[in-house]
């Protein structure tokens, strides 16, 4: 079996990994390309006794830490005067990454501490420093767009239970961008279809022609989301998500967003 053959069923979730990992579907993707690049060229190679989506990572993951040390690694790439992985590195980047392979991925800590090379017992260190790292953000406001009921409900108890608060939940195109122009959230949790055949990436485009703010995508067939080819979603979330997954998403979400660089930079 091909290289390419291999990975290719990983490939999307990859994307997803690296894209939350940056705060950028560009800076993401540029680096998923840089590792696939490498594996081609024989640079790196797949650990032969690991499972093919856990050594994709650890490969991944061999090219960041390379390109981490770098300044400017995403030169060549427009990824904007804000470097992705300039803000990473001024946390405990460590922390976030077992953070996100964990809760996101769905790697368990044995898994991870292969991914990124550490020390079984140094994912538990990891992991508790990323809880107090994201427990010391600052609640938000959230908007929540998602047709299906019982859903929403499940997310709006998870939202709240993180501390956040819902300042509506829309189930169409039209009722989002109402409610938006009643009271701009800091945070969307959008549904990528509506009941009424309308989209929910339509509705985060209107909002966005007005307002800056971060937004995360749920999906159920984020495969066709993440293909690298066009325009996506940087903050992706599978239905059906698990609660340590919601966190993550919206932990990067508003890590990555302007408001938040200020708090950490202070």
């Amino acid at each position: 079996m091909s290289l390419l053959a291999r990975l290719a069923p990983h490939l999307p979730y990859l994307r997803r990994y690296a894209r939350a990992l940056t705060g950028d579907q560009k800076t993401g993707d540029f680096h998923v390309r840089l590792a696939l690049e490498s594996l081609a060229t024989g640079q790196i190679e797949l650990d032969p006794g690991l499972l093919p989506r856990v050594a994709a990572y650890r490969a991944f993951h061999a090219v960041w830490m390379t390109l981490s040390a770098d300044p400017d690694p995403t030169s060549g790439v427009d990824a904007g005067e804000d470097n992705a992985t300039g803000r990473l590195m001024r946390i405990t980047p460590r922390s976030r990454q077992a953070f996100l392979i964990t809760a996101l991925e769905g790697f368990t800590p044995s898994e991870a501490a292969r991914i990124l090379d550490v020390d079984f017992a140094a994912i538990g260190v990891l992991l508790t420093q990323a809880q107090t790292e994201i427990d010391a953000e600052l609640a938000t406001e959230v908007l929540i767009i998602e047709d299906e009921p019982v859903i929403a409900a499940d997310i709006e108890a998870l939202v709240s239970e993180l501390g956040h608060r819902v300042t509506d939940i829309a189930a169409t195109h039209s009722e989002a961008v109402a409610s938006v122009a009643r009271h701009a959230p800091s945070l969307v949790l959008a549904d990528i279809q509506l009941a009424d055949g309308s989209s929910g990436i339509d509705a985060v485009k209107d909002i966005l022609k007005q307002h800056d703010l971060p937004v995360i995508f749920i999906t159920a067939y984020p495969e066709r989301l993440l293909t690298g080819e066009r325009p996506e979603p940087t903050f992706l979330i599978t239905k059906p998500f698990q609660p340590e997954t919601v966190k993550a998403a919206i932990s990067q979400a508003l890590f990555f967003h302007p408001r938040k660089l200020v708090r950490h930079a202070a």
